[in-house]
């Protein structure tokens, strides 16, 4: 299979796969009206999805990355990931960044693509979230802020 990715209107954004990644749907309209949007295809189906929003001081942050659950270990949120880094790093970007909870798959996915730990943004899931949000049954609170510099100079 043949995989095409490539940035969608937001008025195309697939709302379903980008809740798998966020679950406040709230929170996610307000974020994606500033982001865009990139999608990756395979046989003319849209199997993934993220967002990503402009920061000051030429950073963006991925707001979100999803794959559907059946396309899940495939690779394809890996193309993705690895598509929109080098989209930013060509376009001059400075960084990017990302937020995960403290543990689980998404830490070390983000890890084998050179993003670094930079912050902690403690109680974010309970501040910001009206349900609690739960990952392999363990409740997350805390957030990690991770960064992949462009500029070479590493994390500070």
């Amino acid at each position: 299979m043949s995989l095409l990715i490539r940035e969608v209107p937001l008025v195309d954004a697939p709302m379903d796969l980008l809740l798998l990644a966020d679950p406040s749907e709230d929170k996610l309209r307000s974020y994606l009206a500033r982001s865009r949007c990139f999608v990756a295809s395979g046989d003319g189906v849209v199997a993934g999805a993220c967002a990503v929003q402009p920061l000051e001081a030429g950073g963006h942050e991925l707001m979100c990355i999803a794959v559907y659950p059946d396309r899940q270990k495939s690779g394809i949120g890996t193309a993705l990931l690895k598509w929109v880094i080098d989209f930013y790093r060509r376009s001059g970007a400075g960084r990017l960044e990302v937020g995960t909870g403290t543990f689980g798959y998404q830490l070390a996915f983000y890890q084998r693509q050179g993003f670094r730990v930079t912050a902690i943004d403690r109680n974010f899931f309970i501040q910001n979230y009206p349900e609690p949000i739960f990952e392999d049954g363990i409740q997350l609170f805390d957030m990690l802020r991770l960064t992949l510099d462009f500029s070479g100079k590493g994390a500070e």
